[in-house]
């Protein structure tokens, strides 16, 4: 389990860098309030998390989906949350799923790259008669 409270706190550099892309640029927040927002957010991310958890566990899932996350927001009165992170949800998987694709291309491309490679050293090695 986690050994000091301090451990569950989300990155100091994530929580500025949402900071700073939420305010306007003329904007400035003190250190003691970037340490209360970063608190708040871990606090807001392992209590939906654990409500999650619980959902799941009543629904007899072992693990945790995007299903059950949002479903706890509604449950929970963030409902408002639910239509920007579904939205936000199709844009991760269709990265996710580009990057896959391109991945595979680019095995399949070196693996013809390599066949077509080795037909020609096989055949440039065999005797002519």
């Amino acid at each position: 389990m986690v050994e000091r409270i301090e451990d569950l706190n989300l990155p100091n550099a994530v929580i500025g860098r949402l900071i700073k892309e939420a305010l306007p640029e003329s904007a400035s927040v003190s250190k003691e309030a970037r340490a209360a927002i970063a608190r708040a957010a871990s606090v807001f991310a392992i209590f939906v998390t654990s409500s999650s958890t619980a959902l799941a566990h009543k629904q007899n899932h072992k693990t945790i989906t995007a299903k059950d996350i949002l479903q706890t927001l509604t449950e929970l009165d963030f409902e408002s949350f639910v239509p920007s992170l579904t939205q936000d949800l199709e844009v991760y998987r269709k990265v996710v799923k580009e990057k896959k694709e391109s991945k595979a291309s680019k095995k399949d491309s070196s693996t013809a790259e390599n066949a077509n490679a080795s037909a020609t050293a096989a055949a440039a090695e065999e005797p002519a008669e």
